[in-house]
């Protein structure tokens, strides 16, 4: 017997038997920036007990939405994990050097794969699409764990950053087949508010268990957590929708070239050769050298390929041009892409701070790391829950881009001998404007797009999330390794600067004289600092991209 949707439309004229969207409206040109979909209100389908029952107190809804909360909290918790654990990953393999490939790699393959996510969805379904994702993380984070080197790690997170590219959109697309427009924000708000604590948690779980455990356990814990969440989810029901239709009606080489895989290919080219030369200028080569510059023509020439490509291929695109002209639907991207890009500056180079800087233990660099990263979840939930009630999300954005600014100038003021109050502050202002816009460009997303562009839509955000964090962990490597040297050389000129790089984060204290550990720390606070100007002026564009989303209420 087939499986039935938990949410069906009261409109009787819209689906069939099967619950197939049957409106022509549905099946129009893209709307404009100023108009909206058609307003479609949902409601358990009527039994001989759930006559009228609200959708969101449904005992399946709540518990997919807590199945998939709970995947979310596992996203959140593996990417807060690693940066406590970085420091002493770069002095076992002594890799000082690859810190930005760490949490590149992973955020690159969920980037290369974040544009075909949701026509995966579309061509195959929600759940099973949503499990086979799941499973690729789960098997990445096993490889992490018993990675014998720094290459065989990055490789291995970059095999858990393909599993993580589909489960974001996933979860967001699967809320969004069970709840109506004006209920999502809290539903989103309450999922991030939960997984967040992973990111709360993240550093100080991280730091116990790196401390007691060793840093392998961090990718273990993955595995059970992950586990449960699977078993959830195979024997729930979930709503398909016009997914199952669109899968229904295609073949299985249609949905293939439906995938765009010309496209992928040269995108996936395009991005591998641009984070190559960004990566290895500077530091393997001069930026001047041959290799560095061909691999900088190839990006743009890919780059010029993959653009004629999409334009050609039309809606079947990565990139469907139709959908990318909406106003809200880039201006919402790119506000992603800077605020991803920031939170995740904080999150990889502050347990550098603690640790390198002023010498912290990785439990005590997770425990001082907390009061940002529990502001910025507190400030989601919240913005969430608020947005659905007063119906505007631009201004919550507009603060995000303020708070942001001012916490990141603050924090470039940081010294070795910055007093608790200081850091504990400053990084409650900035973490307060990192949660205020956290959900508002997927809200936003939503609000303009038809319910079949919906999973696209998402993918595109979620694609925007994760190529803006690698984008900006690139850059910020290349900032922190040119600073580092140049640090070292300014305040500590007697250290070998190859030894102490190949000592790691964690390991300089071992390997530099007494005399000589002031001008190193010294050294590692000018790198640090540096970063955050990266982020004041990332902060500074999300203030100006946000008017692009549009001042509209979700109410209307």
């Amino acid at each position: 017997m087939e499986d039935e949707p938990l949410i069906s439309s009261t409109s009787q004229d819209t689906r069939g038997a099967e619950g197939i969207v049957q409106d022509d409206d549905l099946h129009t040109a893209p709307y404009s920036d100023l108009e909206q979909p058609p307003s479609r209100s949902r409601e358990v389908p009527q039994g001989d007990s759930g006559a009228g029952k609200d959708d969101t107190t449904d005992t399946s809804v709540l518990l997919v939405v807590a199945a998939l909360t709970l995947t979310s909290f596992l996203v959140m918790l593996d990417m807060s994990i690693l940066p406590t654990a970085i420091p002493q990953i770069t002095t076992e393999f002594h890799s000082l050097r690859d810190i930005g490939w760490f949490g590149s790699a992973y955020l690159l393959a969920s980037s290369i794969m974040q544009p075909l996510t949701g026509k995966l969805y579309l061509g195959f379904g929600l759940k099973y699409t949503f499990l086979a994702f799941l499973g690729a993380f789960e098997l990445g984070s096993l490889l992490c764990g018993v990675a014998p080197s720094s290459k065989f790690f990055i490789l291995a997170r970059a095999a858990a950053g393909f599993g993580s590219s589909g489960l974001l959109n996933g979860a967001l697309n699967t809320i969004a087949a069970i709840a109506p427009m004006h209920k999502r924000p809290a539903l989103i708000g309450f999922m991030m508010l939960i997984s967040q604590l992973g990111m709360v948690g993240g550093p100080l779980i991280g730091g116990f268990i790196t401390q007691y455990a060793g840093w392998r356990w961090c990718f273990y814990i993955n595995l059970p957590i992950g586990a449960v969440s699977a078993i959830i989810l195979s024997a729930l029901t979930i709503p398909d929708g016009f997914v199952r239709t669109t899968a229904k009606s295609t073949t299985k080489l249609s949905v293939f070239l439906g995938l765009d895989p010309v496209g992928f290919a040269l995108f996936a080219a395009f991005t591998v050769t641009l984070f190559m030369a960004l990566q290895w200028g500077g530091s393997v080569y001069e930026w001047s050298n041959p290799v560095i510059l061909g691999l900088l023509c190839a990006s743009v020439g890919l780059f010029a390929f993959f653009s004629v490509w999409e334009k050609f291929v039309g809606e079947n695109a990565m990139f469907p041009y139709s959908m990318l002209r909406k106003r809200v639907v880039w201006a919402s991207c790119l506000t992603m892409f800077l605020l991803q890009g920031c939170a995740l500056v904080y999150l990889y180079y502050l347990p550098i701070y603690f640790q390198a800087v002023k010498g912290a233990s990785p439990l005590a660099s997770g425990l001082y790391n907390s009061p940002g990263i529990g502001s910025q979840m507190l400030l989601a939930a919240v913005s969430g829950v608020l947005v659905g009630k007063m119906g505007y999300y631009l201004p919550w954005v507009l603060v995000s881009g303020i708070l942001g600014l001012v916490g990141s100038g603050l924090i470039s003021t940081f010294r070795p001998d910055t007093s608790p109050v200081a850091w504990i502050g400053y990084q409650i202002i900035a973490g307060v404007g990192r949660g205020c816009g956290t959900t508002m460009p997927m809200v936003a997303t939503q609000r303009v797009l038809s319910p079949e562009q919906i999973p696209l839509g998402m993918s595109l955000v979620a694609f925007c999330q994760s190529f803006g964090g690698s984008m900006f962990l690139t850059f910020a490597q290349v900032i922190f390794s040119h600073s580092l040297v140049d640090g070292l050389r300014r305040f500590a000129p007697t250290v070998d600067i190859q030894t102490l790089i190949d000592a790691g984060a964690a390991g300089l204290r071992k390997v530099v004289q007494p005399q000589e550990l002031p001008g190193v720390i010294e050294a590692y606070n000018l790198s640090f600092t540096r970063e955050f100007y990266l982020a004041a002026f990332a902060y500074m564009a999300v203030f100006f991209s946000a008017w692009g989303m549009g001042w509209h209420s979700l109410k209307k």
